[in-house]
């Protein structure tokens, strides 16, 4: 296995920093990034000259992240995964093996897309405009869909744009999701609806009674209100 380094940006760095690039001094900014580790990228990757590569981040063989995209610090994407024009994954987001993330998408930081997974961005796909001619750019409006903190989407599922994927929730296998999921939801199913619950953890929640929950796995406790789970 042959990695490239990808050159570690110091503006970049310390856009990330809190208080962003003009944050207090530049001294904090050098020391952090002298500890730094660069990404790591697959030889046979395919990276945009225009997009952007977080430190620490993995791309893996046969991976494509195309122009102006964004993979933040410490991510991971997966063998011919594909990362579309303007595409923003978050911090410690790990896309697996194959899966497709049409822009606009939008994923925040530690989301998890399953091996498989495509995100869509078409509501109305065609090929070709009423008058036969072949649709370009300018002849349809492209919509994404956006994962929030921690959410997880399970492997060939299946996500029909515009929608939002909440905080910490979790997407079954091969679901087709087309309707947007609150936090912390487990949705499964064609069409995805809500099941059950899940903790940060990704454990089921177990249901204590008088709306509410029980984490096997943390011990914390959440709270159901009118359809809105909460930590309590």
């Amino acid at each position: 296995m042959k990695f490239m380094a990808a050159p570690a940006s110091p503006s970049a760095l310390a856009d990330d920093l809190p208080g962003g690039a003009a944050s207090d001094a530049a001294e904090p900014v050098e020391a952090a990034y002298s500890t730094i580790v660069p990404a790591q990228i697959a030889e046979t990757a395919d990276i945009d000259p225009r997009a952007t590569i977080g430190d620490g981040s993995l791309v893996w063989h046969l991976a494509q992240v195309r122009e102006y995209a964004r993979v933040g610090d410490g991510s991971i994407i997966g063998r011919g995964a594909y990362i579309g024009p303007g595409v923003i994954v978050g911090k410690n987001c790990k896309v697996q093996n194959y899966a497709l993330v049409y822009e606009p998408a939008l994923l925040e930081d530690g989301v998890f897309v399953g091996p498989g997974a495509v995100f869509t961005n078409d509501l109305f796909p065609r090929a070709i405009n009423v008058d036969g001619s072949r649709k370009t750019n300018d002849d349809w409006d492209a919509v994404g869909v956006t994962v929030r903190t921690g959410a997880s989407i399970g492997a060939r599922a299946v996500c029909i744009a515009p929608i939002t994927i909440g905080r910490w929730a979790l997407v079954a296998a091969g679901s087709v999701v087309t309707k947007d999921v609150v936090d912390f939801a487990l949705v499964a199913g064609t069409p995805a609806r809500r099941i059950g619950w899940v903790g940060r953890s990704g454990a089921v929640l177990r249901d204590d009674g008088d709306g509410v929950f029980f984490c096997p796995k943390t011990a914390e406790v959440y709270r159901e209100i009118d359809g809105i789970l909460r930590p309590a």
